[in-house]
Order: C-alpha cells, then sequence, then structure tokens
C-alpha cells in the first residue's frame, strides 16, 4: 500500500514538516509520483519505526543521518551500520545502569520516609 505525505503522517505521527526535513536531510527517501507528489511505502513505515525507536533512546539526530546515509550505500556498509548501533547499544546500556543506580537510591529513600512515618 502506498501513502501520501498526509496519510504517512497521521500514521507515524510526524508533522508533514518533520518529514520533509528528514528528506532533506536523507533520513527518508520516499518515493515520487509522476506529479512529483511524495508517497511511501510499507517499507517506509518499518524505517520510520526504526528511527522512532532510535530517537526515543536518545541516538542524535546526527548518528540518525549517518546510519541513514549508510543504509542507503547498502550492504558494503554493514559493519559500519553494526558498529554505529553497538555504539549506540553500549551507551544505552549505561544510562540503564545508571538510571537503575538512581531508581536504588530513591527506592531507598522512600523505604527512609515509610520508616519515619510509621
Amino acid at each position: 500500500m502506498n501513502y501520501s505525505i498526509s496519510q504517512f503522517s497521521q500514521l507515524t505521527g510526524f508533522s508533514i514538516y518533520t518529514l520533509r526535513y528528514y528528506e532533506k536531510e536523507g533520513i527518508l527517501a520516499p518515493s515520487r509520483q509522476s506529479n512529483n507528489h511524495r508517497f511511501y511505502s510499507e517499507t517506509d513505515i518499518e524505517w520510520i519505526k526504526f528511527i522512532i525507536r532510535l530517537k526515543e533512546t536518545g541516538m542524535p539526530l546526527k548518528k540518525i543521518k549517518e546510519y541513514a546515509k549508510l543504509r542507503e550505500i547498502g550492504a558494503s556498509t554493514t559493519l559500519d551500520r553494526m558498529n554505529l548501533l553497538t555504539e549506540h547499544y553500549t551507551s544505552l546500556e549505561q544510562q540503564i545502569l545508571i538510571l537503575h543506580d538512581h531508581l536504588d537510591s530513591l527506592n531507598n529513600k522512600i523505604k527512609y520516609y515509610q520508616e519515619q512515618l510509621k
């Protein structure tokens, strides 16, 4: 199935402006109809879901652009893409460890207050 930019915007939650910006930056590459209107496919939906996941896990847009360019080049960049994602994974793991430490600290403080209120 193919989607217009407005339909794709509704499906993804990204504004039309953001979709056009992502296209300009090389993150998205929608197909064009004979009248030059953009259209998006199911593959584009899966790609944007991955972009959302990268954004929500804190990957900077610059790195997402880098990944998108490598993806566009193709199979010869598999190692580079894997390395980029591995780097992000490691960073995310470190952030999770820090957050767990913060949670433990907060939990201890809450327990302390609960004991004080007994």
